[in-house]
């Protein structure tokens, strides 16, 4: 196998992919949270991507997209054996993986696979795990085996109604709340609204409440500046 060969490639939901890619020097490395800067092409713009897997003895990580523009549609139509043009990581400050008790894991679409990688390393550390992923419909659902393998409790939820519970994810966690169940930890991972309401939701109860922002990236150092958020005045 060469260095950046894509050696998996599978189709999750309508254009949502997962591929695994042969990256030893960053399955080495990687730790929960980190991402890697990825480009399809010579010509194609640098993509941050989540490191959902990785494998230090196989030497490989696995990355899960949404073709959503150019850059992403060129790396769809990338196949088993071809190139990566550039893969650099893993980049990022690793998530703090410890001990709380009770965690609530939240995904919605593509994010689903980023939730998934959270969920299991705080299962795999002792954390009792309550999972919730949603999406549009039942046809854009990922990973819904790979977490009934790492929580004690799996809701889905679905806009339509077309799995599991009809609404959405905030209102589901808001419901368990409302009726005395407690967290020690939420970590959401999705759209801007889904993290901005499932904090809300939290922030009455008091609970450390984690999101994943996914903001504009260039260089994915910092250096730049361009991913930085305002938080708080500061």
């Amino acid at each position: 196998m060469r260095e950046n060969e894509i050696i998996l490639k599978k189709e999750l939901a309508p254009e949502t992919y997962l591929i695994k890619v042969r990256a030893p020097l960053i399955a080495r490395k990687a730790k929960p949270g980190q991402f890697v800067i990825v480009r399809a092409g010579e010509d194609c713009e640098r993509i941050p991507l989540t490191l959902i897997d990785w494998d230090p003895i196989e030497g490989t990580i696995t990355l899960v997209f949404k073709v959503v523009g150019a850059s992403t549609l060129e790396l769809g139509k990338l196949n088993t054996g071809d190139i990566l043009h550039d893969l650099v990581g893993p980049l990022g400050k690793p998530a703090e993986i410890k001990f709380y008790g009770k965690a609530c894991v939240i995904g919605r679409g593509v994010a689903i696979a980023a939730a998934y990688e959270r969920a299991k390393h705080l299962k795999e550390v002792g954390n009792n795990v309550t999972a919730i992923i949603s999406a549009r419909t039942s046809s854009l659902l990922i990973y819904k085996d790979e977490f009934r393998k790492v929580s004690d409790r799996l809701f889905i939820v679905t806009d339509d109604g077309s799995e599991g519970t009809r609404g959405y994810a905030a209102d589901l966690l808001k419901n368990l709340l409302s009726s005395g169940e407690m967290f020690d930890l939420v970590y959401a991972v999705g759209a801007a609204t889904l993290m901005r309401t499932v904090s809300e939701v939290t922030k009455p109860f008091k609970i450390k409440t984690i999101v994943s922002l996914n903001s504009l990236m260039i260089d994915g150092t910092g250096m730049c500046g361009c991913c930085r958020v305002t938080i708080g005045g500061k």
